[in-house]
């Protein structure tokens, strides 16, 4: 069984001007066959998210015309133009909308579904696309419209704008995609207008920027970022909001803009596997964009110096291959393969932005990852490993008794909460990259124990080795949740790994039934397990809060390794490929020494050294 959504790297796309003039001339004969005598260029399958999506379209065209001149277009731009115009421009309030300021204003805004009432919490989003679709569209306007449209859609445009900005409140939704879309549509809104009303719109979409969503950042391994859906961090909409960070830096110059992106982005290439595997967020599980993130993921993929475009793109339901030979990732397309409008400004920016893809990973350290080759280990807040990449397969942080995470386990309980400040020592040697991290726990018994966790990588096999003063019982290694694999341009459903561990190694199953208990060996997705334990429907909720409920899991457990000094319990696990695995342990006054088949490695005092920063040397063994 493959994962639904988690595709191919997306800077595996050809990103040169005549692939995306191939694409537009795809969207060209699509949009001109599909063309109403009323001037509609909706997919008539589309039923939600559809009040901007023939604008989108025209956009697209408008931008063709501009790239190539093709005769057809103009006449196909002013009626589909007339048409939204006419038929997709809502002055009266949506029954049942909850989130305005000001009842009849009479601003115009877009719905998310064209039926009175039906669905209205959509509207806001709705009206920040509609308004970025008609700015790209006055952006190709020269030569293309005439004085009355491009006027009227300049109106209409600034009305858009007033509703988001004073007929409502500001990001309903508490959507930091959304939010930063809405800035972005009124920096390019204010090029359109006269000078005076320009600088006005400008400065409000700048300070709305600082007051409403910089202010709001939250808090999640060491970086700030823009709020989203309730969490810090969505793996569908984050890489959006990095994308419309890219456009507001393109249009504005505003450093802040970058300074943020470069934020968000380095903090993606954190949590991110080598692989491009995420998981987790406050709306969805396992759902990622495509498209939507393509100028964000390359724009600062350049700036930042990592290869983002690794990211596993969606491309199902927003983009299967394409009708006529177009690749995926590029538009929003209906189960038939065949474009809609929806995110249409996403491909106009890709097309009009001339970075290319940065596909070298960065060589710096980052404190919330390792990663080398094909092994990655991504760390969490308390530096618990959040996933694991090693030999093409991905490993969760197991549950036990409602405790997640990699550490020691004692009497049922997990040693993987910090009760004090976690310490971090990167080293590299010799083709080896390996991080150290020092960590205060308390068990049950409320004795303070020092945690130790070397995690070392050759590129190939990743070596995990964990110490803790000597624990009552019998204890072990809680090692991971074996969860998914490669499997070429899919990620399939496993449930078991390659691992070797120095003491005995078993895969447990929770023997409990429920929805509560994860088995990795059925056909549920953890996206789905999230959303049974979440509280709220699954859209609105958050998966990661319900996947918090879970009791017990499948779970690799590794007994204790022979031979460990006195005083000490330690744990050795390798992932990935190696042959027969038995390091050696001894200490002494330079602090516990750990011998593999593939390095030397030398954990000093506990206490670290004169400023308490963990110590660790490392060197390669020679293979025999």
């Amino acid at each position: 069984m493959h994962l639904p959504h988690q595709r191919g790297p997306l800077h595996d796309l050809p990103d040169t001007p005549e692939a995306y003039d191939a694409v537009l001339a795809d969207v060209t004969e699509q949009a001109l066959s599909r063309l109403t005598p009323e001037g509609n260029l909706e997919h008539p399958d589309a039923g939600d998210d559809i009040g901007d999506t023939s604008l989108g379209i025209t956009s697209l065209l408008a931008l063709a015309w501009q790239r190539g001149r093709d005769p057809r277009l103009p006449e196909a731009v002013r009626r589909s133009l007339a048409f939204h115009l006419r038929e997709r421009v809502y002055t009266d309030d949506n029954p049942g909308y909850p989130n305005l300021r000001t009842t009849d204003s009479g601003l115009p805004y877009a719905r998310y579904v064209l039926e009175a009432g039906a669905h209205p919490i959509g509207d806001w989003p709705s009206t920040v696309w509609a308004l970025l679709q008609a700015v790209n569209v006055l952006d190709a306007a020269d030569g293309l419209l005439d004085d009355e449209q491009r006027t009227e859609l300049t109106e209409l445009a600034h009305g858009y704008w007033r509703r988001l900005t004073e007929a409502t409140f500001f990001n309903p939704q508490e959507a930091g995609n959304q939010a930063i879309g809405c800035v972005v549509g009124g920096l390019m809104l204010a090029r359109h207008l006269p000078d005076a009303q320009g600088d006005q719109v400008r400065a409000r979409a700048l300070a709305l920027y600082s007051d409403e969503i910089r202010a709001h950042r939250v808090r999640d391994r060491g970086a700030l970022l823009p709020p989203e859906h309730g969490g810090a961090y969505d793996n569908n909409y984050g890489p959006i909001s990095l994308s419309f960070l890219a456009q507001a830096h393109r249009v504005s110059g505003e450093e802040v803009f970058a300074e943020d992106g470069e934020a968000l982005a380095r903090y993606i290439d954190a949590r991110l596997t080598s692989g491009g595997f995420d998981n987790g967020g406050p709306r969805y599980s396992e759902q990622h964009s495509g498209f939507e993130s393509v100028l964000g993921l390359r724009y600062f993929s350049a700036r930042i110096g990592a290869d983002l475009g690794r990211y596993r793109g969606d491309t199902l339901p927003h983009c299967p291959k394409g009708v006529g030979g177009t690749p995926t990732g590029r538009h929003a397309v209906q189960r038939d393969g065949r474009i809609d409008g929806h995110f249409a400004f996403m491909l106009v920016w890709q097309i009009q932005d001339t970075t290319r893809w940065h596909r070298v990973p960065s060589t710096a350290p980052a404190r919330h990852q390792l990663r080398s080759g094909t092994v990655s280990v991504a760390f969490d807040s308390r530096m618990t490993p959040s996933l694991v990449e090693a030999a093409g397969t991905y490993y969760l942080p197991a549950a036990v008794r409602r405790q997640h995470g990699f550490g020691p386990v004692t009497d049922g309980f997990l040693l993987c909460r910090p009760m004090g400040e976690v310490r971090v020592r990167d080293v590299s040697a010799d083709g080896l990259a390996a991080k150290l991290v020092t960590k205060p726990v308390v068990g049950r018994d409320h004795v303070l124990r020092h945690v130790r966790s070397l995690y070392v990588t050759d590129g190939t096999s990743l070596w995990v080795t964990v110490a803790v003063e000597r624990l009552d019982g019998a204890p072990y290694l809680l090692s991971g949740l074996p969860y998914a694999a490669d499997d070429g341009d899919r990620v399939r459903r496993v449930a078991e790994g390659q691992v070797a561990a120095a003491g005995g190694l078993r895969l447990t199953h929770p023997a409990d039934p429920g929805p509560d208990h994860f088995d990795a060996r059925a056909e549920l997705t953890q996206e789905q397990a999230a959303f049974a334990l979440a509280a709220d429907p699954r859209g609105y909720g958050n998966p990661d809060e319900g996947w918090r409920h879970l009791v017990g899991s499948t779970a690799l457990e590794a007994d204790p390794a022979p031979g460990a000094p006195e005083g000490l319990h330690v744990f050795a696990v390798r992932y990935g490929p190696g042959g027969s695995f038995s390091p050696a342990f001894d200490s002494d006054e330079q602090g516990l020494t750990v011998r593999t088949e593939a390095f030397t490695a030398v954990l000093g005092d506990p206490a670290g050294d004169a400023a308490g920063e963990p110590v660790l040397t490392l060197s390669v063994r020679a293979r025999t």
